[in-house]
């Protein structure tokens, strides 16, 4: 932990951990230098059984070749886009392209035509790697007839045909010499309030970034991390991948989240360490409630992405007998802004964000982009090496995300206190203004989350016309449980002011996520709209 005493919501760059100059194939070759003979990956499949695995010798060889393979078609420079779930060949692309100076551009693989199209076309990439299916998506058969229409898709290869992923069409040309600052990811945005855009980040954000992530998680060189968090995301490529190689331990990469299967997963490999978004640890622990195993190695549970109840963190250490730490960050921050560590107060782990990462500075500010003092909600704004380089073809969203001071306005609201640890107030965009007062939906979350049949919980601000805006509360309760609105207005009233209770209470067998986990509270709010819940309401009225 950090010893310092602020004076005002602005935390100064702590250089505790050095910032190098690292890209992400000088990484590999790196670790395959210092380890070689250690297992870096291992393949689990969708069923949760084993699969193939490499060590870091084995991973860097595919890599190279691979990369070799990529400079006889692609020139150093240019965009090539993979849209896959989780695979090694993920993996082997993500390193070969950072090896060959191409930017890799990752693609949701839930996308179907009009996004898929969006995301080539904006992103300016000429390949597209891909699976033939996935989930009952046609990805080969959407791919096809998308990229007849983009004259700069020069090929579209399947991942899975070795012959077709190494194929050389020319000569090689040699490996470019890869520079710390070039681009080498272009991430869109998880899509929580709208369409995303294309965040272009460089080597030395992501690979630091990722170093800085996993080093709060308390790693040792031959650690086992279970990767479940989908590759096209940061927290699956970054730390779930260059992370991992940084700090030499064995990456468990899962094809897909299913809770029974990722409990046996840790228990079969003796997993050290996890990290999963709220959603999928609160299936695991309904799963481990019906079956419990045996998870004796897990030492660190890391979550993030969204707002992470108390509820869940106080559960996960009591259930699973493990640190659990909370990450912050977002894709234009290369992935992490801050986090808690595993050795920090348990105050501070199950109820903040933590202290920032190295090498960044964060502070808290208000609309005329002042620092605010300490205890004060104001956006959180970040400013370091970490930054992305800028929206994809986008000057005027780059101009309003990073101003000319160089800070990156994230657009999530918090508050700073003494010792620099930040809490969340939730999204500036999600701040519920009624009758004049601020409604922030994380706190009324929180205190929702620890109701004894709520299992997931989502606040959104709509408008009313006598208050301006009221909130709503959609709702998924536990298994086997019975939510009713006059207990719930009495459990929220027994921790919060009365007119912080939601309105209406909506009753939902699953929320809208993204495809990294989050809640996608503008469809929640648009659906409400449409009219499309009045069939899931409550019976019983709020707070409004």
């Amino acid at each position: 932990m950090y010893d310092v005493s602020l004076g005002a919501s602005c935390f100064p760059a702590q250089a505790d951990e050095p910032l190098r100059d690292t890209t992400v194939g000088g990484i590999l070759i790196e670790a395959a230098a210092e380890a070689p003979g250690a297992l870096a990956l291992l393949e689990v499949r969708a069923d949760g059984s084993r699969g193939r695995q490499w060590t870091y010798r084995e991973l860097l060889a595919d890599a190279e070749r691979l990369a070799d393979a990529l400079l006889s078609r692609y020139e150093p420079g240019e965009r090539v886009a993979i849209w896959s779930p989780n695979s090694p060949e993920w993996v082997i692309v993500q390193f070969a392209a950072g090896l060959a100076g191409l930017t890799l551009v990752t693609v949701n693989p839930a996308y179907q035509r009009k996004e898929l199209a969006y995301v080539l076309e904006q992103s300016r990439s000429v390949g597209l790697f891909l699976v033939r299916e996935w989930r009952g998506n046609a990805m080969a058969e959407i791919a096809r007839d998308v990229s007849a229409s983009l004259e700069a898709i020069r090929e579209v290869v399947d991942l899975d045909d070795p012959a077709a992923l190494f194929a050389r069409s020319s000569p090689s040309r040699p490996r470019p010499v890869v520079r710390p600052n070039d681009p080498v990811q272009v991430q869109y945005t998880s899509g929580t309030t709208g369409f995303p855009k294309g965040a272009v980040l460089s080597h030395r954000g992501l690979t630091n970034n990722a170093r800085f992530w996993l080093s709060r998680m308390g790693p040792r060189a031959g650690d086992i991390y279970l990767n479940v968090m989908p590759l096209f995301h940061t927290a699956g490529c970054s730390i779930g991948v260059l992370g991992c190689v940084q700090w030499r331990c064995q990456i468990v990469l899962a094809r897909l989240f299913e809770p029974n299967h990722i409990l046996s997963v840790i228990e079969r490999e003796r997993v050290d360490l996890f990290i999963g978004v709220p959603t999928m640890l609160i299936a695991m622990l309904e799963a481990y409630g019906h079956q419990p195993r045996n998870i004796d190695t897990l030492r660190a549970v890391l979550s993030g992405g969204t707002g992470v109840p108390p509820e869940v963190a106080v559960r996960i250490e009591q259930t699973f007998g493990c640190a659990f730490v909370i990450l912050y960050g977002q894709t234009e921050s290369s992935g992490g802004l801050a986090l808690t560590r595993v050795d920090d107060p348990i105050e501070e782990r199950m109820h903040s964000i933590g202290q920032p990462f190295p090498h960044t500075e964060l502070s808290i500010r208000d609309a005329a982009s002042d620092v605010v003092p300490l205890g004060v909600v104001g956006e959180i704004c970040a400013r370091g090496y970490c930054v992305m380089l800028g929206y994809n073809d986008n000057p005027e969203a780059t101009e309003r995300a990073i101003d000319k001071d160089g800070w990156l306005h994230t657009g999530d609201l918090g508050v700073m206190d003494a010792n620099g640890f930040v809490r969340m107030a939730g999204r500036l965009k999600d701040l519920i203004i009624r009758g004049g007062e601020n409604l922030f939906p994380a706190e009324i979350e929180n205190v929702l989350a620890m109701h004894p049949s709520v299992a997931e919980v989502a606040v959104v601000g709509v408008p009313d016309p006598q208050w301006g805006e009221i909130a709503v509360a959609f709702l998924r309760p536990r298994v086997d449980a019975t939510l009713d609105a006059i207990d719930l207005v009495r459990h929220v009233r027994s921790e919060l002011a009365a007119p912080k209770t939601p309105a209406h209470w909506v009753v939902l067998d699953a929320l809208p996520l993204t495809g990294s986990g989050k809640v996608q509270k503008f469809v929640l709010r648009e659906r409400w709209l449409a009219g499309d819940y009045s069939a899931h309401l409550l019976p019983a009225r709020g707070g409004a």
